[in-house]
């Protein structure tokens, strides 16, 4: 549930932000209420649309099929969470700053009313999308937690929307880079928890060999399926009998994704989301 909750926290407080920043620039125009849910209408349609693809697909894998469209659907999953990190530490103020100006476009009559709804379908498209692929592959990593994984989607997915109303009716003042640094951290450990089960759905599907079998074994005092265990399999992917590829794989994408978020951190500035009424 945790790690499904940072997720859609952080992909919809960011489409949250974006809109907002959008409506504020556009204050005052008449009918913009209209294309703002007009565009958030389409791009969550066209999640659906995504979310659906993506189960009826899963459906169809069958036998050691299955194994492999989870592990791809977890791989998949890492690289966008990586990228995902690495890309807003250095185009996320760009991404405010085109959102700004859309609207600003909009107001003055450089473009029509209609660019504020593709604009934000575009936006709600792409988050939405993102987020029903890693819901899937945390469904695919923990079979038999689907309600758990949906249950903490839904608070995420309030509290990011609530966070993102709020910055946006100017009652919160707290800086936001500060809530994405913490949600990057987190989505990093995440990331290597999927991909330490990815690591486990290839041996399963005998395309790589686990090293070792297990690493160590400490289900005797922390299992994994339950009290710390299980909220340390959550927050970190632990795993209480993990093999050493799955212990190589987490290694590997924690080490490549906060190498490559620092570089590009060193050489922009983090983003400040700050919305301004027009």
């Amino acid at each position: 549930m945790f790690g499904s909750s940072i997720i859609v926290f952080r992909e919809s407080l960011e489409a949250a932000l974006l809109i907002g920043i959008i409506a504020a620039a556009t204050r005052g125009l008449p009918g913009r209420a209209r294309w703002i849910a007009a565009g958030t209408a389409i791009g969550l349609l066209g999640s659906l649309a995504v979310a659906a693809l993506t189960e009826s697909i899963a459906e169809m894998a069958g036998g050691s099929g299955q194994e492999l469209f989870n592990a791809a659907i977890l791989g998949v999953a890492v690289l966008m969470i990586g990228w995902h990190n690495i890309w807003m530490a250095s185009h996320g103020k760009e991404m405010a700053a085109n959102a700004r100006r859309v609207g600003s476009n909009v107001k003055d009559g450089r473009q029509a009313l209609s660019a504020v709804a593709v604009a934000i379908a575009l936006t709600v498209l792409r988050e939405g999308s993102e987020t029903a692929l890693f819901l899937h592959g945390l469904m695919a990593s923990n079979p038999g937690n689907g309600a758990s994984v949906l249950t903490g989607g839904l608070i995420g997915l309030l509290g990011g929307a609530g966070l993102g109303l709020l910055v946006y009716r100017g009652l919160l003042h707290i800086p936001l880079r500060r809530f994405f640094t913490v949600t990057g951290a987190l989505l990093l450990l995440v990331a290597s928890g999927l991909a330490a089960q990815m690591a486990k759905f290839l041996i399963q599907a005998d395309l790589i060999t686990p090293l070792a079998t297990p690493l160590w074994n400490w289900s005797g005092f922390l299992p994994a399926n339950a009290g710390i265990g299980a909220a340390l399999h959550v927050l970190l992917g632990y795993e209480s009998e993990p093999t050493g590829m799955q212990v190589l794989f987490y290694l590997v994408t924690l080490v490549a994704i906060a190498a490559g978020t620092l570089i590009v951190h060193r050489r922009s500035t983090i983003p400040l989301y700050k919305l301004k009424s027009a």
